[in-house]
Order: structure tokens, then sequence, then C-alpha cells
């Protein structure tokens, strides 16, 4: 939880200066030992290319990761990525 929470005052620059390649780091530290909002947070920053390359499919690879722990956001813009095929196949099928 704490390596979220740095990344999270590193992204939004709150007690730190903003940078974004520090962020990432920490989220993805966190993704690692399994913390769902974590996993959510890189796929967030893949997807707006936020301290990392742009990366669509990187973006859905961390989106399904949460999204398999029931985290809902992560749901919601796993079914968007699907939608607009960004990283994926498009597949609109219910």
């Amino acid at each position: 939880m704490a390596q979220s929470n740095l990344g999270l005052m590193s992204e939004k620059g709150q007690g730190v200066q903003q940078d974004y390649v520090v962020a990432v780091k920490w989220y993805r530290r966190a993704a690692e030992q399994g913390d769902a909002n974590a996993q959510y947070n890189p796929g967030f920053m893949y997807h707006y290319g936020q301290g990392v390359q742009q990366d669509y499919a990187e973006a859905v690879k961390w989106f399904r990761r949460a999204a398999e722990q029931g985290n809902v956001m992560a749901q919601y813009n796993l079914g968007i990525m699907y939608s607009n095929g960004k990283g994926v196949q498009q597949d609109e099928a219910p």
C-alpha cells in the first residue's frame, strides 16, 4: 500500500515534485505484489503515455490483471479498450 501511495504522490505532485516516471516505478512495484489498485494505475499511465511510452497493449495487460481481481475501473477501461480496438482486436460483443 505504501508503494502505491508513493506512486500516487509522485503522479500528483503531492509532497514531492510531480514525476510520472517515478510514479510508474512505484505503481509497478506495488502491482507486482498483487495490489489490484496499483495494477490499474500502470494501465492508465501506459494508455496515456505518462512516464512511459504510450502502449495500448501494455495498458490492456495491466487493466486485465486488475480487472481479474475485481477492480471495477479496470473492468470498465478494459471494456473500452476492446470496444475501441486499442491494444486488442476490436470486439463489441456483450
